[in-house]
């Protein structure tokens, strides 16, 4: 029961304070005066006053309502190690049970799994768990935890309640740990440069004494560069961008017998390979319909800087117009095939064949920048046929069809091969699945025997019209029609001139995502995805290395797609995988890859100190001496107190927060004793005026 006085103005408070400065006015005058009588008028003005305020006595019955008390429970990947895990469930258990036995105190126990990207959030943690708490209930919060803690408030007022914070640390003084730091990397780097990598290698805790020790850097998997370094030392290296897209660098160093984990003994930086742009010379023999469709696609390509020459006036011509009159640009063949041909990527010959343009020589030159790595494609037209095609010169060696010298003119659908309907540059595009894609027809085809490659479309009885091949470090294509405008014109429906044409050109040009026999890793929202690109009808299974070295049994993929298998595995922790099926290798990192949580593993009481102080809590070690048993403090309820914690206990704030369960009001100037009191003092004040 709780007792308190409270007031009802009868009157406006503006009138009670001009009437109360007015009675104020006239006891003064009475006082200054000295006249008789005054305190006793007085007297009777504050009777008067108080009833006009209607005073009245309030009762409230009260229940105390319990405080909370937070304990979380930090089981976050550091956690994991030694005997962390079961050391943080036997001490919060404890600290629960110690809690559970004091009166009005709810305890709140919260287990924290870590899955932030953000390191050990623990204080959000407690925040969700108090969210639905008056700051006023909250008698405080325990953490047990290694003290690698990445929220920790700036100051006490950020914690949105006045009560102590506690932490007892797991693991003991004696441990050490050895990591590998990226101090800098770039995130972007053109490929064939040379980047720098600026790493450190440290020892943390009771180290053993530092001796220099071997550092591996890693590109994709395969070894770029060792070195020596000690611990404390820090190491610049310079790698190379090899290809477009992600080079996954690994920095490793060897395990140190005795340290509490090798997990950071690595370190992962990926460097995002950006091409300068696809150079590509585009020859065309002579002006043709199809001229302008191969033009217009490369030419919308942000990432193609090209070249286009037309054969306008070739040297047989014979009109006895003088070359000083002719408006015509000279085609630069020396300059082209001969001193600048390295400079580019790929080479297109669109209709072109043999009229004395290009000496022999040239045509060798070509045929070694594709052994080299460069790439060629010959979109043929009736000229491939005859004696002026290019198959005849020093060419011949390195493309994959051979022609016949017949030219089949009839109305025919593209067709995809078995091989087609497999291989990435014609596997997904637009009406190829069913068994007659809804393409419309062409009216050439260029008959050639296949000699080698991957025939991916066909023609009339099943002819080659599109065969890719690989000859040395490059790559040769050819697509015997010249006719791929009627599908850019729309001619009956047209087709998937646009991807097709544009994967054609990009894998010649060594696209990775375009590579026929593949293995890849990617991570989706939830899991991690192994896929096999392949052109045969299956894949062997893949054995899966996880971050903490462990590798999964062999794995069966499952089609997904025709020459695209896949398996998606459980929700992935983060760090570097590796998969293999015994032929390729594949590596992904899965978030971020300088994941504070790995970044320090040593416990520590010192991050957590500040706010345990600021707090009035406190910092335990769970064991207070290397190898000791684990000492759990014991919880009491403090009701005031400038500091909660002693020898072998912690304290908790005891709080005021209560719930009122009745009121009763009972008024003092109501009924007959009020009317009582005021009769006597007006009666008592005109018997003393009267005298």
């Amino acid at each position: 029961m709780n007792l308190s006085l409270a007031f009802a103005p009868l009157l406006s408070p503006v009138l009670l304070a001009l009437a109360g400065l007015a009675a104020a006015l006239l006891v003064a005058v009475s006082v200054w005066r000295r006249q008789r009588g005054a305190l006793l008028r007085a007297g009777v003005l504050l009777l008067v006053f108080a009833a006009l305020f209607k005073p009245s006595v309030v009762a409230e019955s009260r229940l105390p309502l319990p405080g909370i008390v937070a304990v979380v429970a930090d089981h976050s990947a550091s956690q994991g190690l030694a005997e962390r895990a079961a050391d943080t469930d036997r001490a919060a258990a404890a600290i629960a049970a110690s809690l559970a036995r004091q009166p009005n105190i709810e305890v709140r126990p919260v287990r924290y799994d870590g899955n932030g990207s953000g390191g050990t959030e623990l204080f959000a943690a407690a925040g969700r768990a108090l969210s639905d708490v008056p700051p006023e209930r909250v008698s405080g919060v325990v953490l047990v935890t290694d003290g690698q803690v990445h929220d920790v408030p700036a100051n006490a007022a950020s914690l949105g309640f006045a009560a102590p914070v506690h932490a007892l640390i797991t693991g003991d003084t004696a441990e050490f740990d050895r990591r590998v730091t990226v101090v800098s990397a770039p995130k972007f780097g053109l490929v064939k440069s040379r980047q720098t990598l600026t790493i450190r290698l440290d020892d943390d805790g009771a180290a053993p004494p530092r001796h220099p020790v071997p550092v591996t850097i890693r590109r994709d998997g395969e070894t770029v560069d060792s070195r020596l370094a000690s611990p404390g030392e820090t190491l610049t290296v310079d790698v190379e961008i090899a290809h477009a897209g992600e080079n996954i660098f690994e920095i490793e160093t060897p395990a140190v017998p005795g340290e509490l984990s090798p997990v950071n003994n690595a370190a992962v930086v990926i460097v995002d390979g950006i091409r300068q742009a696809l150079k590509v010379l585009l020859v065309s023999g002579e002006p043709h319909p199809g001229e302008r469709t191969w033009r217009n696609l490369l030419k919308s390509d942000a990432a193609v800087d090209l070249i286009h020459f037309t054969i306008l006036r070739p040297p047989e011509k014979q009109d006895g117009t003088p070359i000083n009159e002719l408006s015509l640009i000279a085609f630069p063949t020396r300059e082209l095939f001969d001193e600048k041909i390295n400079d580019f990527d790929l080479i297109i010959f669109d209709r072109y064949q043999k009229r004395g343009v290009l000496p022999l020589i040239y045509f060798d030159n070509i045929a070694r920048f594709v052994a080299g790595g460069g790439g060629l494609l010959i979109a043929a037209g009736p000229d491939q046929g005859g004696d002026d095609s290019v198959y005849d010169s020093p060419l011949g060696p390195v493309l994959p069809l051979a022609p016949t010298g017949q030219t089949v003119e009839t109305p025919f659908k593209p067709l995809p091969s078995d091989l087609g309907r497999r291989h990435p540059v014609t596997r997904d595009l637009d009406g190829i699945d069913g068994p007659a894609p809804a393409w419309g027809r062409w009216f050439r085809l260029i008959e050639a025997d296949a000699v080698r490659g991957d025939t991916l479309l066909t023609g009339p009885g099943g002819g080659p019209l599109l065969t890719l091949a690989r000859q040395g470090k490059g790559r040769v294509a050819m697509l015997m029609s010249d006719q791929v405008w009627l599908w850019a014109r729309g001619f009956e429906g047209g087709g998937p001139y646009v991807e097709l044409l544009r994967n054609l050109a990009h894998w010649l040009m060594k696209e990775p995502d375009l590579e026929e026999e593949a293995l890849r890793l990617k991570a989706a929202p939830g899991a991690l995805v192994v896929e096999r690109q392949s052109l045969g009808t299956s894949a062997a299974p893949v054995t899966v290395t996880y971050p903490d070295g462990t590798r999964s049994q062999p794995i069966e993929l499952k089609q997904e797609a025709p020459g695209r298998f896949a398996v998606r595995l459980p929700a992935p922790t983060p760090g570097l995988y590796k998969a293999t099926d015994g032929e390729h290798v594949a590596i992904a990192h899965v978030g971020p890859t300088d994941a504070r949580e790995f970044s320090a593993l040593i416990s520590t009481a010192a991050v957590l100190q500040p706010i345990a102080d600021a707090t009035a809590g406190s910092v335990t070690r769970l064991h207070p001496t290397p190898g000791s048993a684990l000492t759990v403090p014991d919880v009491i309820v403090q009701s005031r107190s400038s500091h909660h914690a002693g020898n072998g206990w912690i304290g908790v704030k005891a709080t005021d927060a209560h719930e009122v369960t009745g009121v009763e009001r009972v008024d003092l100037f109501v009924g007959l004793i009020g009317m009582a009191m005021l009769l006597a003092a007006l009666g008592g004040l005109w018997w003393r005026e009267g005298r």
